[in-house]
């Protein structure tokens, strides 16, 4: 199934059930109002949108209307927790070689994770918003899981069953407030502004062939100011997968139903597949060039992130965003 939050109703948004192409979609009040309702009550909630979604595909399912990416919020508008791991070490490898910064070691062997702000997402066609475009803006895309409750303890086997939706994201950062923050050693909160995440949600079981049962086995296009800057492939060469990432999160804690969980900028060790954010990109040019050469995001750039099923249909839509200053 393919789920989505409209911008209406309240903070939480209006979950809708949403085709397979993306054309159309459906109220399901009757079932739960908002997403994380839905996920919170996801024993009963589940097979029943998946009937709906099923009802929406064959034309049965009455309320029907057409889908318009622009009035969906993030699957999720908040959520109780949203972590990061970074999976994907080329990416590390890169930026660090590129300032002669080493990579720890641990971080090939032992998962790497923080957790940042949650209380507010923005809309995946709203702007980018930022006092300040010489703070160096960048986009991060990567993949994102939504579970439902996941008890302390749980394996990296059992917690594969906890994976009940998966979407895009675009992991806004501040580059250049960055190391400052980092260096304090608590974690990170101003250079990290609200993320964006996919217009739509889709459980695994809907993703087919593109979900590898633990990783998302697709290319993430990025776009940078209309220009590709990278089409790297989910499922390749990521040291760490999702079940194995819930399983480290909840060693010692309860994850509760709406959290979401990321693996980081997506990123793979053939250069032809291109990068993913723009401090890599950058890296890229010193280690070949010896200098950067494309700038970091300022206001009115834009960027796109997406990602295509083997018959070329948009699987979650596409985050579309433009860097916009703060309005005061």
């Amino acid at each position: 199934m393919k789920l989505a939050s409209l911008k209406e109703g309240g903070r939480d948004g209006t979950l809708v059930v949403v085709s397979r192409d993306l054309s159309r979609a459906a109220r399901v009040p009757a079932i739960a109002r908002t997403m994380q309702a839905a996920l919170d009550d996801w024993a009963r909630c589940e097979a029943l949108l998946e009937a709906a979604y099923d009802q929406l595909e064959s034309g049965m399912l009455p309320g029907a209307f057409p889908f318009d990416e622009t009035q969906a919020h993030s699957p999720l508008p908040r959520a109780y927790q949203w972590s990061e791991g970074s999976v994907y070490i080329v990416h590390l490898e890169r930026c660090r070689r590129a300032t002669k910064r080493e990579l720890p070691q641990s971080l090939y062997t032992e998962i790497g994770m923080y957790q940042g702000g949650s209380d507010n997402f923005v809309g995946p066609r709203d702007p980018m918003i930022t006092p300040d475009d010489q703070w160096d803006p960048d986009l991060e895309a990567g993949i994102c899981i939504i579970t439902d409750d996941v008890p302390m303890g749980v394996t990296p086997e059992q917690a594969a069953a906890h994976i009940k939706l998966v979407v895009l994201v675009n992991d806004f950062s501040l580059r250049r407030l960055q190391p400052a923050e980092m260096a304090k050693g608590l974690g990170v909160l101003q250079c990290k502004p609200a993320n964006a995440y996919s217009p739509v949600a889709v459980s695994p079981r809907t993703l087919g062939a593109a979900w590898d049962g633990a990783m998302l086995a697709r290319p993430v296009e990025v776009f940078v100011r209309g220009e590709q800057i990278g089409a790297p492939i989910g499922n390749v060469d990521a040291l760490f997968t999702f079940p194995q990432l819930i399983a480290h999160l909840a060693r010692t804690r309860e994850i509760e139903a709406g959290s979401i969980i990321g693996v980081g900028t997506v990123a793979n060790r053939d250069e032809t597949r291109g990068v993913g954010c723009i401090l890599e990109k950058r890296a890229k040019e010193i280690l070949e060039t010896g200098e950067a050469k494309t700038p970091f995001l300022r206001f009115g750039d834009s960027i796109r992130i997406e990602c295509h099923d083997a018959d070329g249909s948009s699987i979650f839509g596409a985050i579309d965003q433009t860097l916009a200053p703060l309005s005061r």
